[in-house]
């Protein structure tokens, strides 16, 4: 078996390596065959881990590759760490990552970089596991950082296009302020710990529990500063509110990077990381509240800014957003089960939806603009079929007397029951359950509209009509009346043009589309009972830790029966609305938004988050970077450096050097005078 990970996580490092230094010798195809093939034997393998662990023939172990660092009490080595969670997060990053792989040999077909880019999916892919598997902080950290670095290549993977480019360097810095939080956060843990070798801190944590930090007069406990600068790092990742700005930019990269990273991988490494360090946060009440508060305002700011948004990458994009808030307040009411359980249901159906979106754009010549589709059911079937699937699951539809349902009913129920039970004697909890239903009909609403402004209605495709579009691909003063274009380069740089008829696309493309869509059926209903219900305490053996007095899961299952229905309320409410405003009434969205209301403009400028950070953060720091730079750099140091002293070295140089004549009768003469000089002095000197 310890073979067996290790192949898990070493082989789509081993292929990036060949595709990415070969890839030209060897060519396309060989390329690609080699990616594709070393992720999935990575998932056949994941899968089957996974299955030993389920069925209880595995227990908990780590694998111990390479020293590491060793500086004093600081150690730490290259370890493979297998226990429930790990084992979880193998088989969606490496399902994923399959599946996309194999998708992207459609999707990309025409780019020529496709060594590259296949390569970069594998680097990726070895970063995830490598962080998933981590036995202490720094593996944890370096895979951290190594999705960062992928994220950035993948992002800007079109370089040549402004605001792929501006889009990658954005989440960039953006990571960096989570990242600096994490980095202190690891500190903070060492500090407190002595260790950074999750083995050893965890049993430390109820003993120390009651330790604090005085600073500035103030006493400050010292577990829930460190989970506090921790959660600011799963910020910066998972791209919670204040540090989500990076998220919608992101889909300037190619929609597979989008269903890759930014839909059920990277940014599900922030929940990860809570449910995995759940033995430090149950003992960090201040911590697990901001947690909450952070994860409700996600979601309920995502979801508003999912409403009005255009572009089919971006609404998914926001869904991601929102979909991650609730996985963030059920872990911080104390349900990191059900964290996992939406972490693993979603990746499914969010994949199946971004890729639903790869396919419709491939399909529509590489038009992302919804309000030029329409009347697609027919043309696109398959892909039709898929995206009903996955809007389904998303908004979590179900039947709660017989339990029964497509996956988001199950994970997304589950969270939203267990903050109604936490709010029994947590306010804070109790807000996080009242912004998840109202959420669950906003989920339902944009989730519909994409469906509808996509699939039905009236053909919007049959003329070619541009609007004005900013440097990020959209018009601030835009509405659903009006038409803008952010159309994906064509790798090959092909210009075809709107007027052809919309295509389904090939079966490289629809074949892992239909995968996914078996998974966002069947993913709820199959592991209910080993992530949240009767079996879950064997199921997850210790992996997630939960307090004496944490009984948050046993009561979800518990409330009354009006908090079980209420998500589906909200649910059928928002499809009933999107029906209507997009089917019963089609053009009423387009005159509802041609008015340009206050609340439309603040939800489409996503609460003018990216202007005031514009404004403050960025004017600042160009500011400052201006001020040492002139004021600094270049009057300061090379007012007195090369333009001061040094200059007037050089002068005096340059002038003197005028005396090296490079004739010998000038040097004779000048010896002359000076032996007749040197006699002269000796003559006076010694009368």
């Amino acid at each position: 078996m310890q073979t067996l990970v290790t192949i898990i996580v070493f082989a789509p490092l081993l292929a990036a390596i060949v595709a990415g230094l070969f890839g030209r010798r060897i060519g396309d195809v060989a390329s690609q065959a080699i990616t594709t093939g070393g992720l999935i034997l990575a998932c056949a393998l994941s899968w089957y881990v996974f299955g030993q662990w389920t069925w209880g023939h595995l227990e908990a172990f780590t694998v111990d590759l390479l020293p590491f660092i060793h500086v004093g009490n600081f150690v730490s080595n290259w370890s493979i760490r297998i226990d429930a969670l790990s084992a979880v997060m193998l088989i969606v990053v490496t399902t994923v990552s399959a599946l996309v792989h194999v998708y992207s040999w459609g999707y990309m077909a025409h780019d020529p970089d496709k060594p590259r880019f296949f390569a970069y999916l594998s680097l990726f892919t070895f970063a995830m596991l490598a962080l998933v598997t981590a036995a202490d902080f720094m593996q944890l950290f370096f895979g951290w950082e190594g999705v960062g670095l992928a994220s950035y290549l993948l992002i800007g993977f079109w370089f040549k296009k402004p605001t792929a480019s501006a889009a990658a360097i954005k989440a960039f810095v953006v990571n960096r302020v989570g990242d600096f939080g994490f980095a202190l956060g690891i500190m903070t843990t060492f500090w407190a710990f002595g260790s950074i070798q999750f083995a050893e801190i965890f049993p430390q944590i109820a003993s120390g529990a009651a330790r604090t930090w005085e600073f500035a007069g103030h006493t400050f406990p010292l577990v829930d500063i460190a989970c506090f600068l921790l959660f600011i790092g799963a910020m910066g990742k998972s791209a919670q509110f204040f540090l989500h700005t990076w998220l919608p930019d992101a889909m300037e990269g190619p929609t597979p990077v989008s269903a890759l990273i930014h839909a059920a991988t990277m940014v599900t490494a922030g929940v990860y990381m809570l449910c995995l360090l759940s033995p430090m946060f149950e003992y960090a009440p201040v911590a697990k509240n901001i947690v909450t508060v952070i994860g409700a305002v996600t979601a309920l700011f995502a979801a508003t800014v999912g409403l009005t948004q255009n572009d089919i990458k971006r609404v998914i994009a926001y869904s991601t957003c929102s979909q991650l808030g609730y996985m963030f307040f059920a872990a911080g009411v104390g349900a990191y089960q059900a964290a996992m359980f939406h972490l693993f249901t979603h990746a499914f159906f969010k994949a199946l939806l971004f890729l639903g979106a790869g396919s419709v754009i491939n399909g529509m010549h590489h038009e992302q603009d919804m309000r030029k589709y329409g009347a697609l059911a027919k043309l696109l079937p398959v892909t039709f079929i898929a995206m009903t699937v996955g809007t389904i699951a998303i908004t979590g539809l179900g039947f709660p007397p017989l339990h029964l349902g497509f996956a988001g009913f199950y994970s997304k129920d589950t969270i939203i029951e267990a903050a109604f039970a936490a709010g029994g004697h947590n306010g804070i909890a109790m807000f996080a359950w009242a912004i998840g239903v109202l959420v669950a009909g906003l989920t339902s609403f944009y989730s519909w509209r994409v469906a509808f402004f996509t699939f039905n209605g009236h053909a919007r495709w049959g003329h070619d009509d541009h609007h004005a579009h900013d440097a990020h691909g959209h018009d601030d003063h835009a509405s659903d009346a009006q038409i803008e274009t952010h159309d994906e380069p064509l790798p090959n740089g092909d210009d075809h043009g709107h007027d052809h008829t919309p295509h389904e696309s090939p079966w490289v493309m629809l074949v892992p589309l239909i995968v996914l869509s078996i998974g966002a059926i069947f993913a709820g209903f199959l592991f209910t009972d080993y992530f949240v219900g009767h079996h879950q305490v064997e199921f997850w053996r210790g992996a997630i830790f939960n307090a004496p007095t944490n009984h948050v899961l046993h009561e979800a299952h518990e409330v009354a029966e009006w908090v079980k229905w209420s998500p589906l309320v909200a649910s059928i409410l928002g499809l009933a609305i999107a029906f209507y405003v997009y089917i019963w009434k089609e053009g009423l969205g387009a005159k509802l938004a041609a008015r340009n209301g206050p609340l439309y403009v603040f939800f489409y400028n996503k609460w003018f988050f990216d202007e005031l950070y514009q404004a403050t953060f960025v004017r600042l720091a160009k500011f400052l970077g201006d001020l040492f730079w002139k004021g600094g750099d270049q009057k300061l140091i090379d007012g007195l450096g090369p333009d001061g002293v040094s200059a007037v070295s050089y002068a005096v140089g340059r002038r003197t050097g005028k005396l090296q004549s490079g004739y010998v009768y000038h040097y004779a003469f000048v010896m002359l005078l000076g032996v007749a000089g040197l006699l002269t002095f000796a003559l006076y000197a010694f009368r």
